[in-house]
């Protein structure tokens, strides 16, 4: 084979490769899976979940909106309400990014795929440290909590591989 030849296999193969670990997360609940096999054909296993009780925020506010006047007329505004259950998903990001912190000080992992729903990826981008965000090799934007470890795999390398 020439060198050509093995560069576009290189390139076209998806970062899914052995011992990589992939996030799989979407706010509310957290996967930790690892490939045990290689890119050709993965096979994640999970190895760690994290999970987080957040109830809708109507069930976790304790009063009503405030209200604030609008000056001396007696016309008074409504101030909008906490998003509570918003908040949880931000506190839970962080949470993973911690523990994502310590696994890499740790040198339990080389190699990091990130998968979460838009929203949830952004908040992790901003908590990452950059010993954790240095091991990043691919994300995707995508919600597979729920799906079957499997489907996981194949959605990932889908998601990840480089087009031909």
């Amino acid at each position: 084979m020439k060198q050509t030849d093995v560069d576009q296999v290189t390139k076209n193969r998806s970062p899914l490769t052995h011992g990589t670990w992939v996030l799989v997360a979407d706010g509310e609940k957290a996967l930790f899976l690892r490939n045990v096999t290689d890119a050709d054909d993965p096979n994640l296993e999970v190895f760690r979940e994290e999970e987080q009780e957040n109830p809708p925020t109507h069930e976790q506010g304790t009063h009503e909106p405030g209200r604030f006047n609008d000056g001396p007329s007696v016309h008074r505004s409504a101030v909008e309400d906490t998003d509570w259950h918003w908040l949880e998903k931000e506190r839970f990001a962080s949470d993973l990014a911690n523990i994502l912190y310590k696994k890499a000080h740790q040198n339990k992992f080389e190699r990091l795929i990130i998968c979460a729903s838009p929203k949830i990826l952004g908040e992790l981008r901003k908590e990452l440290h950059q010993v954790v965000t240095d091991k990043v090799v691919a994300e995707a934007d995508l919600t597979l909590t729920n799906h079957p470890v499997d489907e996981i795999a194949k959605r990932v390398a889908d998601a990840t591989t480089p087009d031909a």
